[in-house]
């Protein structure tokens, strides 16, 4: 029996009109399947959090990233002994993680073949923390993608109004904001060695893919016990402008403004606090810490 988090309102809705065929083609494939539809914000958190999960086989996300980001939590902050694997049925605006299981847009019933078929991969899992809003507290969270500070956390805002147009929000998002771009100053402190760069944003990354189409961090694999670090150093609008286009195929890390380090551990304060994107999510702030749990979790993967 699979446990599906199923969020009606991915993909601009269009998920909804969805659900009838998925149930078909699991019914079809002979896959018993208890689903469940998430209302509002961190309900996939709370279903999957809930879950007696010795009763699955497997938690299934079906949304974009923040759904299976939400999910994800929800299983690692679970009490139960028994963890079972995660899959990923896509159906959503921005699905990155998809592209790790050689998905594309509309690939829902090859994902369904993926749970089907049953095969696993341990892969790790990325921790971020974060003082609370009274800052007595700290308060962990995880993430399986990738989180985003500075420039990219502004632009990741303002795309929020944006997702009716889909994969382009983000491209309209970039060229509204790119006018007061700023340069700011970033520590980083990576398994304990000490940066202090100008520079316009970072991204902490688990795996290689952030927004379905940038290949963010090319050199990430997601079973090394590393995190990816990209940081973009202080540069002209204009010349952000060309490197914004070439993080399509990855070869923007061949710019001389870009950085590329890898770590277990990082902590990254900015200038100017902004809030953290993990997975596309806003949630949080700097000043943050990052770690790498080498292969937390099995997921459902392509043979």
């Amino acid at each position: 029996m699979l446990l599906i988090i199923y969020n009606p309102h991915a993909g601009g809705g269009r998920a909804k009109q969805l659900l009838p065929p998925i149930q078909d083609y699991l019914q079809r494939s002979a896959i018993a399947a208890d689903i469940k539809l998430t209302t509002h914000s961190g309900h996939a958190i709370e279903l999957a959090e809930q879950a007696d999960l010795s009763k699955y086989s497997a938690v299934i996300a079906s949304g974009g990233d923040g759904t299976l980001f939400e999910v994800l939590n929800g299983v690692m902050k679970n009490t139960s002994s028994f963890k079972p694997p995660i899959g990923l049925i896509p159906n959503g605006t921005g699905n990155a993680f998809m592209k790790e299981l050689k998905l594309k847009q509309g690939d829902w019933k090859k994902a369904i073949d993926i749970i089907v078929d049953n095969r696993t991969r341990e892969v790790d899992v990325g921790r971020m923390q974060f003082a609370s809003n009274n800052g007595a507290e700290t308060e962990s969270h995880y993430f399986i993608n990738m989180v985003g500070l500075g420039f990219v956390s502004t632009v990741a805002q303002a795309a929020i109004p944006l997702k009716w147009l889909g994969n382009g929000a983000y491209t309209v998002a970039t060229l509204q904001k790119l006018m007061g771009l700023k340069a700011q100053k970033f520590s980083l402190e990576l398994d304990g060695q000490q940066i202090e760069k100008e520079g316009v944003f970072v991204e902490v990354a688990n795996s290689k893919f952030t927004g379905t189409k940038f290949l963010m961090a090319p050199r990430a694999q997601l079973d090394d016990g590393l995190l990816d670090i990209v940081f973009l150093k202080k540069i002209s609008r204009l010349k952000l402008l060309r490197l914004f286009t070439s993080i399509y195929d990855g070869s923007h890390v061949e710019y001389p403004e870009i950085e590329y380090y890898q770590a277990k551990n990082v902590k990254v304060t900015e200038q100017f606090t902004n809030r953290l994107i993990p997975d596309g999510e806003v949630l949080g702030q700097t000043p943050a810490n990052f770690e790498c749990i080498p292969r937390a979790i099995r997921f459902l993967w392509k043979s």
